[in-house]
Order: structure tokens, then C-alpha cells, then sequence
């Protein structure tokens, strides 16, 4: 990689640390949806109310639902009292859900319905009809309750509101518990700033039990309950019966839905419990095998002892063309710098105090180290050197080497 790749490659990767660093730190925007689910901490969620029941309802066990209320009603035992909280902005009951509702409120059960959007067989059945309001001229919506005795006799919502309101009820078997007030403005109409008030908590009787519906879901989420509404959701909470509280959690806008394709195998327990199995032993199994396996231990070659290989190279350089000079100049010159790594002696001048010191050093005697320098200087001096002249001088110098302290 050459280094314009390198610069390049770097710059791309400081721009993308940059991008995830930028990210990661920034404050990230506030989720206003909807969703009223346990687990949702957003503003328009249920966590705090969720985790207030049992301060709300001291004496109430309450249990968490994630299944169809047809399946839980089905499956429960119907001789335990019990009320069923549902808070969502759409509330829909098909018509076996319908029916399995109204048997068990007859039963002398309660069901506490918060949703702006109320529609279905179970609607009709209560001859019950809402409607929502869109033209409010200000955000704000204030509510109230008909009972005098609560505490807070005013709430004010102002945001994610548009007023919903019962336009009809069945008068023999409703009470009306709250209303809401809001500002409407229309340009067809003189009455550009009209105040309204109208229903919007009611109590329908049904059977041995009866409905509690309130058409403003919002009330009972993150947002409000921290604020200055807390006493809402406590106070239309105070119509339900000290009896087991469902907590609905899945007719929800929020709820988690499995999009796999595998939904079915993680909807059926023993399917689901079965494939986890099967995954976690893979998994086991991957890691204990490539334990056992060992990688592969290359075979490493030992070095080959090359230097008859060099000899035959190098004799092969200088023997056909028969060039005893240039092989003698080598030979000295490579010598010469053997006495000055091993003996510290200076070869400039290769006169009788060198030989001295170089006889000294090397523990030879002075003829013998006179006798090779004659013949090194002799050869310098000499312009066609013989086969012979070689051949000496290499065995003068290996003899020379093989000296006491080589």
C-alpha cells in the first residue's frame, strides 16, 4: 500500500471514528410517541404508573397480562374477583374478546378502559359513541371529576391532547364521573371562541359489574403523572374494586411484536425452549472442538550449511578466466581486515613495526609473520600473478590463522 493509500485509508477512518464519537455523545431527541406500555420510560409511556400500583392499590395483587384477554379470561378462574385495567389510544375487542369481556363484567367484575378511540361490538353493546375534537383553538384541555370530595378539582393537559368526548351513552345504566372543558374556533361560525364541556368519564353498569371508561389515555403516562396530574390516575383509579388488578400490556401502540420468521417456533414454549437448547449446545460444541483441535505445526527446514554452495559460486567468478590478480587482491584485502577486527593493528603501512606488533599479537614468530608479509607485499607489486602465487598465499594465510588465540 503506497502512502497516498495510506493517508487516505487514514482520513477515512478518522472521519468515521469522528462520525461515531459525534453519535455516541450527542443528546439524542425526545420519543414523542405514543406506546402506554410497562416498560416504555418515554414521555407518552406507563413505566412510572405501571410501577405506582401497588401504592395505588395497597390491597390489590396485580398482575402483568401480555396475551389476548380472550386467552386470560378463558384460562383464569372465574370464581376470584378481579378487575382488568386497559390504557391505549385505540381500543379494539373483536368479537370473541367481546363477548368473553361482557360475561366477565356480568360475573361482577370491573373493566377501567382509558383510550381516546373507543370502537367495535363492545361499543355497540354499551351503546356507547365517541368522538375527538381537532379544531381546539389552545392546546390546553382541562379536566375534572363530578365527585367534589377528590382533592384536585382542575387538570390541565396541554400537550398530545385532542379531546375526546362520549356524544352518546345509555342514560339508564351510565353515570358520568368526569368531564373535559376545551376552546373551539371555527370560521364557518360567529362564535369564533366557544368554550365546550363534555363528558369524558363515565360508569356503565353491566350485569353484576360494570365498565369505567376515560377517553384521555394520556393522563396516565410518564409525562403527566410527574407533573402537576399525578392526582388523576389516582383519583379515577378509586372507582375500581380492592379485588386481583390485570394490568394489560398487550393491546398496546407500543408492544414489542416478533417479526421473525421464526414467531411461531418463540410463541410456543416448548418450540422456543427446544431451539434455545439447540443454539447454546452448537455453541458448546464449537467452543470445546476447536479446544481439542490443535493448529497445524509448520515443518521448519534446518538451515543448510551453504558454504561449500559460496565456494563453488565464487571459484566459479575468477577459475575460468584464469584471474589470479583480482583473486589475490581479495584475498589480501579481506585478510587485512581480518587482522584489523581480531588483532586492533593499523595495515596502512605494512612495515617492520607492523610485523612486531602482528607477530606479538597473534603469537607467531617474527619470521613467520616477516615471511607472510613478504610474500602479501610482493604480490601487491607483482603484475600477473600464477595459479602457484594463489595456491601459497592461500595456505601461507591458513597457516597464519590457526595461530594460539584464534
Amino acid at each position: 500500500m503506497g502512502k497516498r493509500s495510506k493517508i487516505i485509508l487514514g482520513l477515512l477512518i478518522a472521519v468515521l471514528i469522528g462520525i461515531i464519537v459525534t453519535e455516541i455523545i450527542r443528546p439524542r431527541p425526545i420519543n414523542w410517541r405514543f406506546s402506554y406500555t410497562s416498560v416504555s420510560k418515554i414521555p407518552f409511556g406507563c413505566f412510572v404508573l405501571y410501577n405506582e400500583l401497588p401504592s395505588i392499590f395497597p390491597n390489590n395483587e396485580i398482575e402483568s397480562v401480555e396475551k389476548s384477554i380472550y386467552d386470560l379470561l378463558i384460562e383464569r378462574d372465574s370464581t376470584i374477583a378481579s378487575n382488568y385495567l386497559m390504557i391505549n389510544d385505540f381500543i379494539y375487542l373483536d368479537e370473541q374478546e367481546t363477548n368473553q369481556v361482557l360475561k366477565y363484567v356480568a360475573n361482577g367484575n370491573q373493566v377501567f378502559i382509558a383510550g381516546s378511540n373507543f370502537t367495535g361490538q363492545l361499543a355497540d353493546t354499551l351503546n356507547i359513541e365517541i368522538t375527538q375534537q381537532y379544531d381546539i383553538q389552545e392546546d390546553s384541555v382541562r379536566a375534572s371529576f363530578s365527585n367534589q370530595n377528590f382533592k384536585q378539582e382542575h387538570f390541565y393537559f396541554e400537550r398530545g391532547v385532542d379531546p375526546s368526548y362520549f356524544v352518546s351513552v345509555d342514560t339508564a345504566n351510565t353515570e358520568i364521573l368526569g368531564h373535559i372543558q376545551f376552546k373551539t374556533s371555527s370560521f364557518l361560525d360567529d362564535n369564533k371562541d366557544e368554550i365546550k364541556v363534555r363528558p369524558n368519564f363515565i360508569k356503565t353498569s353491566f350485569g353484576e359489574g360494570s365498565f369505567i371508561i376515560n377517553t384521555l389515555p394520556v393522563a396516565y403516562t410518564n409525562y403527566y403523572i410527574l407533573g402537576d396530574n399525578k392526582n388523576y390516575s389516582t383519583q379515577s383509579f378509586s372507582y375500581l374494586n380492592d379485588h386481583l388488578l390485570y394490568w394489560d400490556d398487550y393491546k398496546k401502540s407500543g408492544r414489542k411484536v416478533i417479526t421473525s420468521p421464526m414467531r411461531f417456533i418463540l410463541n410456543q414454549p416448548a418450540l422456543k425452549w427446544s431451539y434455545y437448547l439447540l443454539v447454546i449446545g452448537l455453541i458448546l460444541f464449537v467452543i470445546f472442538k476447536a479446544k481439542r483441535e490443535q493448529r497445524i505445526i509448520p515443518i521448519i527446514k534446518p538451515l543448510e550449511n551453504s558454504s561449500v554452495a559460496f565456494a563453488k559460486t565464487v571459484g566459479s567468478l575468477y577459475y575460468p578466466h584464469r584471474d589470479y590478480a583480482n583473486l589475490n587482491d581479495k584475498k589480501i584485502t579481506y585478510f587485512l581486515t581480518y587482522i584489523r577486527n581480531r588483532y586492533y593493528v593499523n595495515t596502512t603501512v605494512l612495515d617492520e613495526n607492523f610485523i612486531t606488533q602482528l607477530s606479538a599479537k597473534a603469537g607467531k614468530s617474527r619470521e613467520e609473520t616477516k615471511t607472510l608479509i613478504d610474500l602479501i607485499l610482493s604480490l601487491k607489486n607483482k603484475p600477473i600473478h600464477t595459479e602457484q602465487d594463489s595456491l601459497t598465499l592461500v595456505q601461507k594465510i591458513n597457516t597464519f590463522k590457526q595461530s594460539y588465540g584464534r
